[in-house]
C-alpha cells in the first residue's frame, strides 16, 4: 500500500511555474539510482526511452509528487558526458519547471536572446530546454503536459503511472535547488530575467519551491550543488546513508555528487 502523499498547496491558478524534476548525471546509472532509493525509501516510476537519442539512459523517481531523474551517458561523445569531464564527476545536471503553457514563453526567451537548445514535443507533452551558455547555472527546461495543472495529475515525463510509485515516509518532495556560482547575484538575476520572478536574498521563489543562488562553495565550479527536501524520517535516511558508506553529516547527506539537506517537512 503506498504511503500518503505530502500534502503540498493547493495547485495555483494559471498561470503557474513549478519546480517539477531534478536531474542528476552520473558516469554509471544504476549505482547512483540504487543509492537514491536505498537512502530516501523511494522507487523507480519510469524509464524513458526517448532519452537515446541523446546517447543515454536514465531512471525517474517521485520525491513526493516531484522528481529526480539520473541520467548517464550511453555512448560517447555526449553533452552529458562533456559535463561529466568539466565539472569533475557525477553531480546536479538540470532544472526542470512545469507550466500552463509554452507559447508566452517561447516569445519570452526569444526577446531577451536566450537560446533554444533542444525543443521537445512528443504527444501530450512539450519542452523548452534552453541554452546552458545563455542561461548559466545549470541546464533548464521549462515543459507542459496537456491536463497537468494537478500535481498529481499527468506529468508525461515520469511514465503513466507514476502515482502508483509515490513512497513518503522518508521524504515527501524538493524545497529547494541550489545553484553555486561565482558571482550568485549575477546569476540570480539571469534567472530571474528568464523566469520573470523577482529576487529577494539572491533567492527565487516559484510556486512550490525556491531556487537559491549561493557561491562556489566546493571548487567544481558553476553548477546545481544541493537539493533541500521535505523530510519526514531524517533518521532513516541518515541510517541509510551510513550503511552505504555515502558521506553523512548532521542534516545532510550526499549522493550522485549533489548534497542533500534534510529540512522538517
Amino acid at each position: 500500500m503506498n504511503d500518503p502523499a505530502f500534502t503540498a498547496p493547493a495547485a495555483p491558478a494559471a498561470p503557474y511555474l513549478r519546480l517539477r524534476q531534478i536531474c542528476l548525471v552520473a558516469q554509471a546509472l544504476d549505482p547512483v539510482v540504487d543509492d537514491l532509493c536505498a537512502v530516501f525509501g523511494v522507487e523507480v516510476c519510469h524509464r524513458d526511452p526517448e532519452v537515446g537519442q541523446f546517447g543515454l539512459h536514465n531512471a525517474l523517481m517521485p520525491f513526493g509528487q516531484q522528481f529526480i531523474e539520473v541520467v548517464a551517458p550511453i555512448q560517447p561523445d555526449t553533452a552529458a558526458g562533456r559535463y561529466l569531464a568539466r565539472r569533475g564527476g557525477d553531480g546536479g545536471y538540470m532544472v526542470i519547471l512545469d507550466t500552463e503553457a509554452l507559447p508566452r514563453w517561447k516569445a519570452h526567451v526569444a526577446a531577451i536572446g536566450v537560446r533554444v537548445a533542444a525543443p521537445l514535443a512528443l504527444g501530450d507533452y512539450e519542452g523548452l530546454q534552453l541554452h546552458p551558455r545563455d542561461t548559466g547555472g545549470a541546464l533548464l527546461e521549462l515543459n507542459t503536459t496537456l491536463g497537468g495543472a494537478a500535481m498529481d495529475g499527468p506529468y508525461w515525463p515520469a511514465g503513466p503511472h507514476w502515482q502508483q510509485h509515490v513512497r513518503t515516509a522518508r521524504v515527501a518532495g524538493i524545497a529547494a535547488a541550489v545553484l553555486q556560482a561565482p558571482k550568485p547575484g549575477a546569476l540570480a538575476a539571469r534567472w530571474s530575467q528568464i523566469l520573470q520572478r523577482p529576487v529577494a536574498g539572491e533567492a527565487l521563489a516559484l510556486d512550490n519551491a525556491t531556487l537559491r543562488f549561493v557561491p562556489d562553495g566546493d571548487g567544481r565550479g558553476e553548477g546545481l550543488s544541493a537539493l533541500v527536501l521535505h523530510t519526514r524520517d531524517a533518521a532513516a535516511v541518515e541510517a541509510a546513508a551510513r550503511a552505504r558508506g555515502l558521506p553523512c553529516d548532521d542534516g545532510t547527506v550526499q549522493v550522485g555528487g549533489v548534497r542533500f539537506v534534510l529540512q522538517p517537512a
